[in-house]
């Protein structure tokens, strides 16, 4: 009729399909087929571990990281804790007051540290620095097990920055070992026991000798000018403020300085200063048993040559073109070494003991080390050269 009804094509079309039973049955296999291969490959995956599994390999994990060892401590015994452990005991920390307990009370005022040194009888000695107990109305110590006892100045010296305290020895155990800082050497470790800040007792720092035998400008009254030249070890060990008076040791525990001043501008870093222990033996000796030290005179009152204008070198000095460092005399004491030697006003001394001399620190220098000797002395007069001896 030119037409066909839609349900009766679907149904010729069912009859095909239940009278095709060879192509359904390959459909079945091969779906058996990919289904069975499917399953093969997962199974053995999983068995030899190809297969990322996030939940096993988290549990892998924690357990891995929980099995590790853990160590809380490690014992270090080295050269330098050794050198340490037997000097520890001996430094202790040095606390100054002013003012009168009587009335208004004391103040603390300053703090620093000290190397025990010696104990004899009932008492123990202790070697600071000057700078560290000047002008204090009370001195403490603060010995290793932290009791504060009170200390006696025995004896002070300004020039060498060194004083001696005497405190009760009950409470003292152990004794610095002192060395021999001559034998030092330029590298060797140089390590710094002390009180720095005035409140970390015990305080360590490491570092090196820089230099065995370093002279500097000590200016002694604060006017500017120098007084003194003192001898001293420096090394790159950090000694901060409270560490004056602390000990300078060696990598076998002795003392080889004793710890006095820093240079404080920012801009240098690593430059710290000890009086040799070979320079303060005989001067705590002295502080010890006389409470100071004598030191000679010459009897004169000197200026440094620089300070002389050239007009006065030519005609009140008549020096030659030549010299160029010295002291000039600008008086002589009556009945002094230097009148029974023979000097004058104006005279220019050039040389003692053969050294050239520059400044009158070098000169006083060169006076308190011939203490109980014969210094030669070479001066200008007039132009001309000459030389004297003077015995102290």
């Amino acid at each position: 009729m030119g037409y066909y009804d839609d349900s009766e094509s679907q149904e010729q079309y069912r009859s095909q399909k239940k009278r095709n039973p060879v192509f359904t049955f390959l459909i079945m296999i091969i779906v058996a087929v990919v289904s069975s291969a499917a399953t093969v490959f997962f199974m053995t995956s999983d068995e030899f571990g190809l297969l990322e599994d996030k939940a096993n390999t988290a549990s892998s994990q924690t357990t891995t990281t929980s099995s590790l060892p853990i160590k809380n401590a490690v014992a270090v015994k080295s050269d330098t804790t050794k050198a340490v452990d037997k000097a520890l005991e001996s430094v202790v920390g040095i606390y100054t007051y002013q003012g009168n307990q009587l009335f208004e009370g004391t103040t603390e005022t300053g703090a620093g540290s000290g190397v025990i040194y010696k104990k004899s009888g009932d008492y123990a000695y202790i070697v600071t620095n000057h700078h560290v107990v000047d002008g204090a109305s009370q001195v403490e110590v603060q010995v290793s097990e932290g009791t504060r006892l009170q200390a006696k100045v025995v004896g002070s010296d300004e020039l060498t920055d060194l004083a001696v305290l005497r405190i009760d020895g009950s409470k003292v155990n152990s004794v610095a070992e002192l060395g021999d800082s001559s034998k030092l050497t330029l590298g060797e470790p140089a390590i710094a026991i002390g009180n720095p800040l005035g409140f970390l007792e015990g305080s360590v720092t490491e570092g090196i000798i820089s230099s065995t035998n370093r002279t500097i400008p000590v200016d002694t009254n604060g006017d500017g000018q120098e007084d003194w030249q003192s001898e001293v070890i420096q090394t790159d060990a950090s000694i901060n403020p409270g560490n004056s008076g602390g000990a300078l040791i060696n990598i076998d525990g002795q003392v080889i300085g004793i710890n006095s001043s820093k240079i404080a501008q920012d801009e240098v870093e690593g430059i710290g200063f000890a009086i040799p222990m070979n320079v303060a033996k005989p001067i705590i000796e002295d502080l010890e048993q006389d409470g100071k030290v004598d030191r000679p005179t010459l009897g004169v009152r000197i200026a440094d040559l620089s300070q002389v204008n050239p007009v006065g070198r030519t005609e009140t000095l008549k020096l030659p073109d030549s010299v160029q460092e010295g002291v000039v005399i600008i008086e002589v004491e009556g009945s002094s070494l230097a009148e029974k030697a023979g000097l004058k006003q104006y005279d220019v001394i050039t040389k003692v003991n053969g050294d050239k001399i520059s400044s009158d620190a070098e000169l006083r220098r060169s006076i308190y080390e011939s203490n109980g000797k014969k210094m030669s002395i070479t001066y200008y007069r007039n132009g001309k050269e000459q030389t004297t001896t003077v015995s102290f």
